[in-house]
């Protein structure tokens, strides 16, 4: 019997719901019946100009976004009614007050990383944990920063066990299209003690010994990661090549080719021809991986906008059990998103 197609709405446009919008309607597995927010601005109007469904999250607000022009077919209940699974890319915290909502209409949940853990129970990454989300009625797509760790990281570990991991990550201060209301300027503000991240990454690799650091920095091109790790055996750069090189989602650049920083990576997702120039990928900087003794060290970028963009998709198929094998699962996403092992 040939599979279902699972029907999906989208709650929250902004920058991670309308990618996964956009990401939902390239599957053939799936189709996008709505999308649902509370705002009346430009982003609405946009979803509107591409005939999507468009529902308000609260019912107060419909008559609202009726009158600035949005032609609204009804309220999040509404929604809720017609899908299988909704995804959640509210602000955060506002998911977890969603949930009862979800729960009250019997619908599957994707959430976002600005949820804690608790929120679904499981926190999710493909290549890592597909399997711990089958059948699951709410999963967490955990933040970018810490997908980029657990790609990078667990495709490491699995090949030449991690003995600890330590990251610093430098991220950038505001998403690009609110750099007008926020965000900090010729400052680096740093985060006291351990940041949130190493913790997040244990939800996904539960066994890793990993602590992090973080600093905010002002620019709003990507985040920026290095870490530092020691292994249970001795290993060299092409053991650590290699494991990154079999790994899904993963991509080396190289200094040598002028891709020496952040910039050059945001131009590389414009020249590359893809939708908002999106990079779904993790680029590590190939030169960048040195073993001294027993250390290794490495750098790679993480796109804020858009690398949690396939984990959505596969949550998707994961928690309605339309793939049970990840690889599979992965393969079909990264095939429709245009996911490459090298960028040029």
């Amino acid at each position: 019997m040939p599979k279902p197609i699972i029907k999906v709405g989208v709650n929250g446009y902004g920058v991670i719901g309308k990618r996964v919008a956009d990401a939902i309607t390239l599957q053939n597995d799936m189709k996008l019946i709505g999308i649902s927010d509370i705002a009346s601005d430009w982003r609405i109007k946009m979803a509107q100009r591409k005939n999507y469904n468009i529902y308000s999250s609260m019912k107060e607000k419909v008559e609202v976004m009726r009158k600035a022009g949005i032609e609204v077919q009804g309220s999040l209940e509404d929604l809720l009614e017609k899908v299988d699974v909704i995804v959640d890319c509210t602000p955060k915290k506002i998911g977890m007050k969603n949930k009862s909502i979800y729960e009250k209409f019997n619908v599957k949940a994707v959430f976002q990383g600005g949820e804690k853990h608790e929120v679904a129970g499981t926190s999710f990454v493909a290549q890592c944990n597909y399997e711990e989300a089958l059948g699951r009625q709410f999963v967490r797509v955990v933040s970018c920063n810490t997908t980029a760790l657990c790609r990078v990281l667990g495709a490491i570990d699995s090949n030449l066990g991690i003995k600890k991991a330590r990251a610093f990550i430098v991220r950038r201060a505001v998403d690009v299209w609110e750099s007008g209301r926020t965000g900090i300027m010729n400052t680096v503000v740093p985060t006291m003690g351990i940041s949130h991240h190493a913790p997040d990454v244990k939800t996904v690799l539960h066994h890793l010994d990993i602590q992090s650091v973080a600093v905010k920095a002002a620019h709003n091109l990507f985040h920026l990661h290095f870490a530092l790790l020691t292994f249970k055996n001795t290993v060299n750069c092409e053991d650590i090549i290699e494991s990154l090189e079999k790994a899904p989602r993963i991509v080396f650049v190289n200094s040598e080719d002028g891709v020496d920083g952040l910039h050059a990576i945001f131009e590389i997702g414009r020249d590359l021809g893809r939708s908002r120039g999106d990079i779904y990928e993790i680029p590590v900087w190939r030169d960048s991986i040195t073993v001294l003794k027993d250390e290794a060290y490495l750098a790679w970028s993480t796109p804020n906008e858009s690398n949690v963009i396939p984990e959505n998709i596969d949550a998707i198929r994961a928690i309605t059990e339309l793939e049970t094998d990840w690889r599979k699962s992965v393969e079909k996403t990264d095939k429709t998103l245009g996911v490459v092992k090298k960028f040029y």
